[in-house]
């Protein structure tokens, strides 16, 4: 008899489009009526965290398996590099878990198997047993796509967001230089963040373009970091498309950030034109070091 715990990692991608956000969430059902304490049955939202914990649980035929995921990302976001982790107890005699020897392609396969379109296992790997996917990860990049044009776009719609206003590119460039390094990014997060500090560091703030319909530019922020605060780099590309606009000089942007003031900052953008693309863990590639754009 063979019993011993294996603490898996899986890499994610997901269109947003569909879910409620990553994390699990159980709201009361309002078109329910309530028991007897006057409470009302709740309700699992379509998280991307619940849908793949319910195919983990169903793969390794435990339903005492909890994912945990590194990002928590807003309804409508989308990932191209999540991470998540889960530990299984492999018992021979119980028939539960995933053992060592079925390796870990194979995991993915079955994994996918059990998931919606919307959802894809990319990889699966084992970790070392105190693995946290939240507090381990040492940077993450996010992009964030802008479609300037006077028409709205048509197929790709639900991965972009919209702007009628023409940008100017080396503005919005010039003052992403200003929001790389270690900054109070308190002018940058939603009020009420419910974070003790504000400070964050970031890597690298860029801006690029990619090849559009005619009479159209698409415009590509990159942001990384080693964490954000709740809406941050949306206030951020928010911020950059006014100072594209020309509503706010690039130079500016030292004296919002200094302020702390969200009401200096430009406004929030929608979720879908956000893009979680990939988390590093200690080992993994560079290590963080804060560059302006070129």
């Amino acid at each position: 008899m063979t019993i011993e715990r294996v603490r898996y990692r899986l890499t994610l991608a997901y269109d947003g489009a569909a879910f409620s956000g990553w994390q699990k969430q159980e709201p009361p059902d309002p078109d329910a009526p309530p028991d007897e304490t006057g409470e009302r049955p709740r309700t699992p939202l379509r998280t991307v965290q619940h849908v793949v914990e319910q195919a983990v649980r169903a793969t390794v035929r435990d339903a005492s398996v909890n994912l945990l995921g590194a990002s928590r990302t807003d309804a409508g976001v989308h990932a191209a590099g999540q991470v998540g982790a889960f530990t299984t107890t492999v018992d021979d005699a119980k028939g539960i878990g995933w053992p060592r020897e079925r390796g870990c392609e194979a995991l993915v396969r079955a994994l996918n198997s059990r998931l919606p379109e919307d959802v894809l296992v990319i990889d699966a790997a084992e970790a070392p047993e105190g693995f946290d996917p939240i507090t381990h990860a040492v940077r993450k990049r996010y992009t964030y796509r802008v479609h300037s044009s006077k028409t709205r776009p048509l197929w790709d719609r639900g991965y972009v967001t919209w702007t009628w206003h023409e940008l100017d590119l080396e503005r919005m460039r010039a003052a992403a230089a200003h929001i790389v390094g270690e900054r109070d990014f308190a002018a940058f997060a939603q009020i009420n963040h419910g974070r003790k500090t504000t400070v964050r560091t970031v890597f690298a703030c860029d801006v690029a373009t990619e090849p559009a319909e005619p009479n159209a530019d698409r415009f590509v922020f990159g942001v990384e970091g080693s964490g954000f605060l709740y809406n941050m780099v949306r206030i951020i590309v928010g911020t950059l498309v006014e100072v594209g606009r020309g509503k706010i000089e690039p130079d500016d942007v030292p004296a919002i950030i200094a302020s702390t003031d969200r009401r200096n900052a430009g406004p929030t953008m929608a979720p879908e034109g956000l893009r979680l693309e990939w988390i590093r863990y200690p080992g993994e590639g560079e290590e963080p070091v804060a560059s302006a754009p070129g």
